[in-house]
């Protein structure tokens, strides 16, 4: 059974840094992409950032680049996200993702996270 588990998620002010942690366990199969999400209040999920297993290769939505980045340990099958800058729009429940393997829909992702608080504060 596939499990991940977020860490790092806690309540900031504008301005600092936080950095999530997401472990992967129970992996019966190669992960292809690990990914992070979020779900602000009132809003639907939207992707923030992946990353190939494999290669390392990053992906962002644009107006998280230059503040968020992903980056991950395959010896620890562990994903992080470096979080910078945070502002108050950044308040969300975060939550880590992981993808099989490629097909036509690159933001479906197969397991996911119970998910980390994340809150910014002015």
């Amino acid at each position: 059974q596939v499990q991940l588990v977020e860490s790092g998620g806690g309540l900031v002010q504008a301005g600092a840094s936080l950095r999530l942690s997401c472990a992967a366990s129970g992996l019966t199969f190669p992960m292809y992409m690990m990914g992070w999400f979020r779900r602000a209040p009132g809003k639907e999920r939207e992707f923030v950032a992946g990353i190939s297993w494999t290669r390392g290769t990053t992906v962002y939505t644009d107006s998280k680049k230059g503040r968020f980045t992903i980056s991950r340990d395959n010896a620890k099958n562990t994903v992080y996200l470096q979080m910078d800058s945070l502002k108050p729009e950044d308040t969300a429940v975060y939550y880590c993702a992981v993808k099989r393997g490629p097909d036509n829909t690159p933001l479906r992702y197969d397991y996911w996270g119970q998910g980390t608080q994340v809150t910014v504060s002015s």
